[in-house]
């Protein structure tokens, strides 16, 4: 099983963002866009593992303490760099809870030979990326400019920084991701409460 695990959206914050995609995706055709339906934030990607890993998981991640907290959707950007944009993403901004969400569940998984990240987290929520490219906010060998979504960035220019919203996180969840010709389907398998 393909497994990450994730913090869902909000569904009037994914609204806001559904609008806010149907007005501008048409500037940067060539990219892929992201399913609405699809939109999450990753905490941890675990990738292949067997089945039978879930429930020993599970206990893993139960232990996990975190108190519940704000996150707020805003602004835009592009990963690596807006000169070499492979990745448009929303901003995602948070309290440390986030961050000791994720570094307490990267602890977590580690003792199922699941490595640990070797860069701090880095929260945003993918909205395109230009085709054939990586998903990864790092460099990678073959960044480089492009025009994938140069007319996407024109007109972001002349519009004021969006804004979509505040939601609690109050919970969060272990994915399996099925990958198809009609792009991934993700199924939640278990989730786990914040204090």
């Amino acid at each position: 099983m393909r497994l990450f695990i994730a913090l869902d959206i909000d569904s009037e914050i994914r609204q806001r963002i559904g609008r806010f995609l149907e007005g501008v995706s048409g500037f940067s055709p060539e990219a892929r866009w992201v399913r609405l339906e699809s939109l999450h934030i990753t905490l941890k990607f675990i990738g292949e593992k067997p089945t039978e890993i879930i429930p020993a998981l599970q206990d893993s991640l139960n232990r996990v303490s975190v108190p519940s907290f704000a996150i707020t959707f805003s602004s835009t950007g592009f990963f690596p760099t807006p000169k070499s944009p492979r990745v448009f993403w929303i901003g995602i901004h948070a309290a440390q809870e986030l961050q000791k969400l994720a570094a307490d569940i990267d602890e977590a998984t580690a003792q199922f030979g699941i490595p640990k990240e070797e860069r701090a987290f880095s929260p945003h929520l993918t909205l395109a990326r230009k085709s054939g490219g990586s998903g990864s906010p790092r460099r990678q060998t073959d960044d480089g400019p492009n025009k994938v979504f140069q007319r996407l960035q024109e007109k972001l220019a002349t519009m004021p920084a969006p804004e979509f919203g505040t939601m609690t996180a109050r919970e969060y969840f272990l994915y399996q991701s099925q990958l198809s010709r009609n792009g991934s389907r993700y199924t939640k398998l278990h989730s786990f409460k914040l204090r």
